[in-house]
């Protein structure tokens, strides 16, 4: 499972954390198609590290369930299915509604504080978008990441902010597909808004019935894109 970290890759950090951060975000944004086979030289010569590095990133990326290791033939990036999508929304409505909870019943003024951040910036990222067809680049899904975890921050248990982040980047993949498939954008500023103001004021039912229906109804719109 992974640390919270930002989707790019810090020039600072270990070698295997960059290819690790590298991979996770273009398996993630869809760069890498669902069945793609990762080879090792293609990947040194796309991002510069070398094999090791790259091979504890891939079998990092396999335990998160990004990709699949096949025996005796490298790594694919995991298929996208009805089943596998159901699973993780029953995953994250079990575990991200529980992690909201208690940063609710921790959260200090700076953790609201920096809701509240995350939130302008997606707001006013996401009023930007046509209302066609639309790409959600590397920024969107930063900023998106950024703002649904500032919520679950506060959160007693580090084990379950990282099943939580873990979940969000699987998931993430399927926004992805769904957005690439879909005629028109479905906005989402509202829900964020309204579950930001039931965090603020505590409203601990509220919040976890409207993070849940979120989480939902992403699960509806993905399967609809499959239907294609």
């Amino acid at each position: 499972m992974q640390s919270i970290f930002p989707m790019g890759a810090d020039a600072a950090a270990p070698l295997t954390e960059q290819a690790l951060l590298s991979l996770r975000r273009d398996v993630t944004l869809g760069v890498f198609e669902p069945g793609h086979k990762l080879k090792l030289d293609e990947l040194q010569a796309r991002y510069g590290f070398s094999s090791s590095p790259l091979r504890e990133a891939l079998s990092k990326l396999s335990q998160e369930g990004l990709i699949r290791a096949d025996e005796r033939k490298g790594f694919r990036v995991a298929e996208i299915s009805r089943s596998d999508l159901n699973d993780i929304t029953r995953m994250r409505l079990l575990l991200d509604v529980q992690a909201l909870e208690s940063a609710m019943q921790r959260g200090d003024a700076e953790w609201e504080a920096t809701i509240v951040a995350a939130h302008y910036k997606l707001d006013k990222m996401e009023r930007a978008l046509s209302d066609g067809p639309v790409v959600l680049d590397e920024a969107w899904v930063t900023t998106h990441r950024a703002f649904h975890l500032a919520m679950l921050g506060a959160c007693e248990s580090p084990r379950l902010l990282q099943w939580c982040a873990s979940l969000f980047d699987q998931a993430e993949r399927y926004r992805q597909f769904s957005a690439r498939h879909r005629k028109t954008n479905r906005r989402k500023a509202a829900e964020h808004k309204r579950i930001m103001d039931a965090v603020i004021k505590r409203d601990i039912p509220t919040a976890r019935q409207l993070l849940a229906d979120h989480i939902s109804s992403t699960q509806h719109n993905v399967l609809t894109a499959l239907n294609i």
